[in-house]
């Protein structure tokens, strides 16, 4: 018997299909070790040893497959055909031979497969290879220096930056880009610019637009036309003239078709076109590669997603271009085989782009088999390879100059243009769609930039033809900053600097949104203060390496290693050399040195200019102090006064509700006559009644999440600092009930029984009926929340039983958000992960890796597991995190002399170390 080992599940049972019984094909989902999250994992000292560490929910599956190989006569690994594949089969082959599972003279292959199909598993089976050990050892340095950055970058981030999360070698560089895009926004300053478009119409009648484009033989620029009065200064020298044709211009173009899919390429697409995010790409495509059932047959509808290279196979391209004869016609055909190369730095062109495996297989003979996100990126996918061989597309171009003599004595020159398609070409099948489109004018985008002033058809013109216009209109325009990254633009600009691998794209966006360092709002990315802080401090301190050019020089380097042209352990040791120095030259700089470095780097973004002119730092409340980036290991980073104990003034870093570093006055209490004002302070913006009086605090209200804390108006203050409400009283016992806004969200309360609200406004709207029943529901255990029995839990998908065994795995929504549940193992989904399509393999990683943040000890029910999935090193975010582990609590016992902070430190360590 021959054993092959895959990665997942789904692969395994659609490739056991393809062999016969004398193979068994098992899967190892995913990665079955890694470096241990703890120091000591690698050991530069030791020329950079390396310790693996079998994840414990792998353990069982390692022992079925080293009894599976123990009985076999041929081990075959079929691990994905990339770095981490190659990585995945070495681990297993080191593993099998250190459990001795490998039988005396046993014959190891390594089978590597672009698409999960009988002709492409068959034929890899006919020509195995060894394990590439240059790859390998490219995968090793990738890992190592993942570690090294992340173990020893974070633990000084915590300590020079409370608050601070972490760092990684390709996450810092990644969110350094969304991060310039918002200072670039930040500093962008408008201009004012016109243009002067008229109607003009033939002696037919015929009308068309044309745009003023030169005055007295001079071209205009952009900008030169500043204000309405030179607008409308032209306007009035123009309107009612005689306008004459002085040249007519046509011209034959051509319209190329895109490269087939590369994974970048086809996240760009995926969020363009359907709005998918890069993870949530890569997820659908994993499970069109992997099989999907097709009338019975369990086949891969595309070719390997994980790649920079856009060629495709001989093979393939004919049948492609024989589809497109027998569909379209030779005419759509490509006069020669289309052959492309990739534009991204460090790319592997070695890799095939992504195309269907079976182009017969058109996306509406399949779309009933498929749900609707694979049926919709299958057919993405199946456009782009097909149009990537058809026929360009060819258009006619007029452009039309047009005189006219001013009242003013200038000659006045417009501009008509106009485009005309005459064959469609590729376009007949796809079109990829329009990208951010930045205009090189200040900086900033031209808001005219999407017109399409060449999309239109002309009129039959002539030169010395006559016309007469209809309409002159002077437009205003204004410039505009660059656009925020959206996923698909950051993923296309990372990819232009060689920065990341195709595996990594979607994970290291993921780690940025799970961190907390980036949010996104309407499909854009925009820097949190927090992701902001930890890149001015590495800007500050450690620039090398959130340097593009350094990231990407480092990728060639593995690409180098991966070549087989140089040694990993080289590239290791210069890296080191200069990273501890780096490291080194911080060690004794003190916070407030770190934090006066950071109010410099950040000084426009977290001390604005004022409109008034005065000084953006001098405290509002004391008004000597001069205000400050400070840190808190509980709260983060605010804004405080620089005369604290005795000002107390603190503000959040940016979002200052209540205007230049001041309050907002919403109006007077109508019953006790106090201002009602909005004011901010380091959790936030919150309302206030008055200052109070002597020891008595004043009235104060936070604002809830969805009410903006810039336009709350004063009659929504008063509601809020109305509260808490009394409902009514309770039937049954004549006790109140009340409903107000407490740390979970708005909630009524009767006798220390609480039950959740929907929303705020429920909090005064809510009458004595339905707060009765919601309080009667929660008694019941119905209801969920802070007391009363734990509500039933809402099945979302039921993925079947364990392959391991131990139960069903199921998707289910809880308290804290959806999350996976097995065998009393809870792991949270991910931001950004649809419940739904969650697959079974990537529901074991997440119980894998829950398992190992316990140890391997099964957590109780309840609050779900910590945010995160299992991935690949290489999906990972490129981030090694140390674990910030709490001291143990100390057993009770009577008292004693306090240990000194020296020693409850180095024991604050030893727990996260441990």
């Amino acid at each position: 018997m021959n054993v092959v080992i895959v990665e997942s599940a789904a692969k395994a049972k659609t490739i056991n299909k393809y062999l016969g019984s004398n193979y068994k094909v098992l899967a190892s989902f995913g990665h079955v070790r890694d470096l241990p999250s703890k120091d000591g994992s690698v050991v530069p000292d030791r020329d950079f040893e390396m310790t693996w560490e079998i994840d414990p929910g792998s353990q069982k599956i390692i022992r079925e497959i080293a009894e599976a190989v123990k009985k076999a006569d041929k081990l075959i690994l079929a691990t994905d055909p990339d770095r981490e594949g190659e990585a995945i089969s070495w681990h297993l082959l080191e593993i099998l031979e250190q459990k001795k599972a490998l039988k005396k003279g046993m014959t190891v292959e390594r089978v590597a497969f672009n698409a999960v199909t009988k002709q492409a598993i068959l034929a890899a089976l006919a020509e195995p290879r060894h394990i590439d050990e240059p790859l390998v050892d490219a995968y090793l340095a990738r890992r190592a220096l993942d570690y090294l950055v992340g173990f020893t970058l974070s633990p000084v981030l915590w300590r020079k930056l409370p608050g601070a999360r972490s760092a990684g070698r390709v996450q810092s560089v990644a969110l350094r880009l969304v991060c310039d895009r918002e200072a670039e926004i930040e500093a962008f300053r408008t201009d004012e610019y016109w243009t002067i478009e008229a109607t003009l119409a033939t002696a037919a009648g015929e009308e068309f637009p044309a745009r003023l484009h030169a005055i007295g033989g001079t071209a205009l620029k952009k900008l030169d036309i500043k204000d309405t009065e030179t607008a409308h200064a032209i306007k009035r020298a123009i309107e009612k003239g005689a306008y004459r044709v002085v040249s007519v211009e046509s011209r034959d173009v051509k319209r190329n078709p895109y490269a087939p899919f590369a994974t970048s390429t086809l996240q760009m697409d995926a969020s363009r076109k359907l709005g998918f995010s890069a993870k949530q790409t890569m997820q659908v495509a994993q499970r069109l590669y992997e099989g999907v059932d097709v009338g019975g047959e369990t086949v891969g509808l595309i070719t390997y997603m994980r790649t920079d290279g856009v060629t495709i196979v001989p093979e393939a391209i004919s049948a492609i271009r024989g589809l497109i004869a027998r569909e379209h016609s030779q005419r759509y055909v490509a006069p020669f085989i289309r052959e492309y190369k990739t534009k991204a730095k460090n790319a592997q062109e070695a890799h095939e782009a992504i195309r269907p495996t079976d182009v017969t297989r058109t996306p509406a003979s399949v779309a009933r088999h498929l749900d609707r996100d694979q049926a919709r990126l299958y057919e993405l996918v199946w456009k782009r390879a097909v149009a990537s061989q058809m026929a360009s597309a060819e258009f006619k171009q007029t452009t039309a100059d047009i005189e006219v003599q001013g009242r003013d004595g200038k000659t006045y020159t417009l501009r008509a243009t106009g485009s005309v398609e005459m064959f469609d070409g590729f376009l007949r099948v796809y079109d990829e769609g329009r990208d951010d489109r930045v205009m090189t004018l200040n900086k900033g985008k031209d808001d005219t930039a999407d017109d399409d002033d060449t999309s239109r058809r002309l009129p039959p013109l002539a030169a010395g033809d006559a016309l007469t216009d209809r309409a002159v209109e002077p437009e205003q325009h204004f410039t505009q900053p660059p656009p925020r990254f959206s996923e698909a633009t950051l993923v296309k600009r990372m990819e232009e600097l060689g920065i990341g691998r195709p595996s990594t794209y979607a994970s290291t966006l993921a780690v940025l949104q799970e961190r907390g360092y980036v949010r996104i709002d309407k499909k854009r990315l925009i820097p949190e203060d927090k992701g902001r802080l930890v890149i001015a401090f590495l800007e500050s301190f450690f620039k090398k390496y959130v340097e593009f050019d350094f990231t990407a020089d480092l990728e060639e380097k593995l690409d180098l290693i991966s070549a087989g042209d140089l040694a990993y352990k080289e590239v290791l040791r210069d890296f080191w050399r200069d990273f501890t120095r780096a490291v080194e030259e911080i060690k004794d700089l003190r916070v407030g040195d770190v934090l006066e470095a950071l109010n410099e780097l950040l000084g426009p973004h977290i001390f604005p200019a004022k409109d008034d002119g005065s000084d953006p730092r001098l405290c509002p409340k004391c008004g000597s102090g001069r205000l400050s980036l400070k840190v808190s290991s509980k709260n983060g980073a605010f804004i405080g006064c620089g005369n604290y104990p005795d000002c107390k003034y603190t503000r959040q870093l940016t979002g200052d509700a209540t205007g230049a570093g001041g309050d907002r006055e919403l109006g007077f209490d109508p019953e006790t006559g106090l201002p009602v004002v909005v004011k901010s302070g380091r959790f936030g913006p919150y309302l206030q009644l008055g200052e109070g009086e002597g020891d008595e605090k004043p009235k104060r209200s936070s604002i809830p999440k969805g009410i903006d804390a810039a336009t709350i108006d004063f009659e929504k203050a008063l509601q809020l600092l109305s509260l808490p409400r009394e409902v009514g009283t309770h039937p049954e016992t004549g006790t109140p009930i009340v409903a107000g806004l407490g740390r979970y969200g708005p909630f009524i309360q009767h006798d220390g029984t609480y039950a959740n609200l929907d929303s705020v406004e429920d909090v005064f709207t809510v009458g004595l009926n339905r707060a009765v029943t919601l309080l009667a529901e929660k008694r019941a255990g119905k209801g969920g929340g802070r007391f009363g029995r734990a509500a039933v839990k809402t099945v979302l998908k039921d993925l079947g039983e364990h392959p391991g065994g131990g139960g069903r795995i199921q998707v289910l929504d809880g308290k804290y958000g959806p999350y996976v549940s097995w065998n009393k193992v809870n792991a949270t989904v991910p931001k950004g992960t649809e419940p739904a399509a969650l697959t079974i393999d990537e529901a074991i990683r997440l119980l894998q890796e829950r398992a190992a943040k316990v140890g391997g000890k099964k957590p109780t029910r309840g609050k779900p597991a910590a945010k995160g999935s299992k991935k690949s090193s290489d999906d990972a975010g490129d981030e090694a995190k140390p674990a910030k582990a709490k001291p143990k609590a100390a057993a009770k016992k009577p008292a004693a002399k306090k240990a000194p902070a020296k020693k409850a430190a180095a024991k604050a360590k030893a727990d996260a170390e441990s």
